[in-house]
């Protein structure tokens, strides 16, 4: 009897243990939401719902890309690096967007270690 219920516990706690680990890996990175909402304003990807899922949609050349639900929102951050390290420069306290040609279009100010940390992991600059 209480093999079964040794098993039956086992069994549970494995299960609850591979879900855990499961949602921590389709759950997308943190991100510091002050500096990266301003500079995702400038960012060509973004989200569009449709009735099958989300597609990402790339607003310069109207591509669309339908990746799965559980790929989406990873997708969409390797899509926003890319750009990221093409686009984004990090000079003294301010993240200067540039265009297509190199023009400057904005700058951002650098409010804290954590936003220039941010910076540094998530687009590599």
């Amino acid at each position: 009897m209480s093999v079964k219920k040794g098993l039956i516990f086992g069994l549970l706690f494995g299960f609850l243990v591979l879900g855990i680990l499961s949602m921590q890996r389709a759950t997308p990175q943190h991100k510091e939401e002050r500096i990266y909402k301003a500079i995702k304003v400038y960012s060509p990807y973004e989200l569009e719902k449709r009735i099958g899922g989300l597609t990402i949609l790339n607003k310069q050349t109207g591509i669309k890309e339908k990746p799965s639900a559980a790929e989406v929102l990873h997708r969409l951050d390797e899509l926003d690096q890319e750009w990221g390290k093409k686009h984004l420069v990090v000079k003294d306290n301010d993240v200067i967007i540039l265009g297509d040609n190199n023009q400057t279009v904005v700058k951002i100010f650098i409010e804290s270690e954590k936003e220039r940390a941010f910076l540094k992991t998530f687009f590599g600059i």
